[in-house]
């Protein structure tokens, strides 16, 4: 099956340029995604919107992801830029269904980069690879001048055995489902933040960068009907839910009150004015589970090492019209939406 978006999705205007010199998600990076690279890459993988692209072959399927890090700082507080992508790509990887295998990596290399700073790095990467299980394969190193990279910037591709049976994408969201988080929202955004900014916090904000197969593989086990996974990355809980309330055409209702938010990051955010649901994880994923067995998978998170503050933050339910909102203290209905740029540039 062949999808054809650029029927539904029309062409730039002459004049328009790109606005998202910060990187990020939000409204302008899906439409600078139908716009410009859904017609020119159409496939049924496309059409699914996920994390990464299940390949049939007639025999074993394998997932397929790719993603570029330039985040900045490259060392901060629970991590560095070589871990982050290994865990960005093997959890990627992960919300398919699929065992992480292979990685490739391409570095982008400024001139005059200390080679300290890369040993660390790249020794970094190799721990997290192992952590994960998984080996990396072949790559690439390119160096361009001084001023004009930042330092190191990395491109990672992955591949990934699907699990027999698993069929895990938006579309399979359906009324009734509930929805659960692997443990509290925003600190990977907020320890970028408060190391860039040098702000003086009471707490030290580590990044919360980790693997997620592990959790993603006991939920496999226990033969739970999990319908989707989506990884908190930018945009946070809420470029993802909106993103998969979009596709699914339902309506996904969360309670305020459940949803883990740490007294630090809750406090550096106010402190800031961000919205802690909005703002990057690295190490959380948010699990769309049917009803009947949502008690389940939220008692089999909670005891799992990287899901251990795991919580039921909300429904899907049924309406005329799909999107997200938010049940606050006071009773009220708070609608969510994605962005139109990045709260923080530069956190991945």
């Amino acid at each position: 099956m062949r999808l054809d978006f650029s029927l539904n999705c029309p062409r730039p205007l002459e004049g328009e340029r790109v606005r998202l010199a910060h990187g990020g998600g939000g409204r302008a990076m899906q439409g600078l995604l139908e716009k410009v690279f859904f017609p020119a890459f159409p496939s049924p993988a496309t059409g699914l919107r996920h994390d990464a692209s299940v390949l049939d072959f007639s025999g074993p399927r394998l997932a397929f992801t790719t993603d570029s890090y330039v985040v900045r700082p490259y060392f901060f507080p629970g991590g560095d830029i070589g871990s982050l992508a290994v865990h960005g790509t093997v959890n990627d990887l992960a919300m398919a269904g699929a065992r992480p295998l292979y990685l490739s990596c391409g570095f982008i290399l400024e001139e005059g980069l200390p080679l300290e700073d890369l040993h660390r790095i790249v020794d970094s990467m190799a721990r997290a690879a192992d952590q994960a299980g998984v080996a990396v394969v072949t790559g690439d190193t390119k160096v361009v001048d001084r001023g004009k990279g930042d330092g190191i910037y990395l491109n990672t591709a992955g591949v990934g055995l699907v699990e027999p049976g698993v069929c895990w994408h938006p579309g399979q969201v359906q009324p009734r489902d509930a929805v659960l988080v692997s443990g509290d929202l925003g600190r990977h955004g907020m320890a970028i933040m408060a190391c860039r900014e040098g702000l003086e916090l009471e707490t030290r904000l580590e990044s919360d960068s980790a693997p997620l197969w592990g959790l993603v593989e006991a939920l496999i086990r226990e033969g739970l009907a999990v319908r989707c996974l989506r990884d908190l990355t930018r945009g946070g809980l809420t470029s993802a839910l909106v993103e998969i309330a979009e596709a699914a055409g339902v309506r996904i209702t969360l309670e305020e009150g459940a949803v883990p938010v740490s007294d630090e990051v809750r406090g550096a955010c106010e402190l800031l004015g961000l919205d802690p649901f909005a703002v990057a994880n690295e190490g959380r994923l948010v699990a769309f589970v049917a009803p009947e067995d949502a008690s389940r998978a939220l008692r089999l998170m909670q005891e799992h090492p990287m899901g251990q503050g795991a919580a039921r933050i909300g429904q899907v339910e049924s309406g005329p019209a799909s999107g997200v909102a938010v049940r606050t203290c006071l009773g009220t209905l708070r609608p969510l939406d994605m962005l139109s740029g990045e709260q923080l540039p530069r956190i991945c």
